[in-house]
């Protein structure tokens, strides 16, 4: 990848992924969770302007088997495969739940919620915390699917970060920030989502984009995360690694803490 000679981003990095986009980041003993699913499988779930999907595949972990979490990174609240009525439920009893600003504002009084515009930051448990753009479709989409974010963390002294990139497309403002960070660590949204009603318009990246991003990027290590779980998904672990140069992706196994 062409940066690994880089040092780790901390002396503790560790990622369970849980499943579909929801994976808990431990760096340093600060325990942070993304955009939190808990749901059983089973069930359809409306996402607006006609379109649904189906959740097939439930958590690897339950919230009660997660023991201690510092803060929730929620890339944005209102699609249920991000943010389901059980990670719903776990958002008041977290310290803080960093998410769009207009997921702040929905949120309301449910819980401590602090809300970001891309570039911003925001401090959790000494880490910093910068939002990132993400674009949930195609250009001119975003009053029809809402705002999203993605985040970049910074350990305190580091001169690199971790980004979660959110649910995106593959656009100008993914891609500046490679010029605003050295990235360590990629947790990468996948999945290549299409629904029926809207054809061949994609709402996340495929691996074929997201290799390209990665190219720019040039990260020690790509951790994939959304690509599984639910039937609006159209890209799983095989054609995304076929996008990638060999060993580029490095594949959790749901429900068990990996050092990476």
């Amino acid at each position: 990848m062409g940066a690994a000679a880089r040092p780790p981003v901390a002396v503790n990095l560790r990622i369970t992924h849980i499943g579909g986009p929801t994976a808990l980041i431990e760096i340093d003993g600060v325990r942070l969770l993304t955009d939190p699913t808990f749901d059983d499988p089973g069930r359809r779930y409306a996402f607006g302007l006609g379109t649904s999907s189906v959740k097939v595949a439930g958590p690897a972990l339950r919230p009660g088997e997660l023991g201690r979490i510092d803060g929730v990174l929620l890339s944005h609240d209102h699609h249920a495969d991000n943010l389901d009525d059980a990670g719903r439920a776990l958002l008041p009893s977290v310290p803080v739940v960093v998410t769009t600003v207009s997921g702040a504002g929905r949120l309301g009084s449910s819980c401590k919620a602090v809300g970001l515009a891309p570039w911003e930051s925001a401090s959790v448990a000494g880490l910093e915390i910068t939002a990132t753009p993400a674009r949930h479709g195609p250009p001119l989409s975003r009053a029809l699917v809402g705002d999203a974010i993605g985040f970049a963390i910074r350990p305190p002294g580091s001169s690199s970060v971790i980004w979660m990139t959110g649910d995106t497309v593959l656009f100008s403002g993914a891609r500046e920030v490679a010029s605003r960070f050295t990235v360590d660590t990629v947790l990468l949204h996948l999945g290549k989502v299409q629904f029926g009603l809207t054809g061949p318009i994609k709402y996340t990246m495929n691996g074929r984009d997201a290799a390209q991003l990665i190219a720019e990027l040039k990260p020690r290590r790509v951790v994939p995360v959304h690509y599984e779980g639910w039937s609006h998904f159209h890209e799983g672990r095989a054609e995304a690694e076929a996008a990638f140069p060999p060993s580029t992706l490095t594949w959790l196994t749901p429900g068990i803490a990996e050092t990476v």
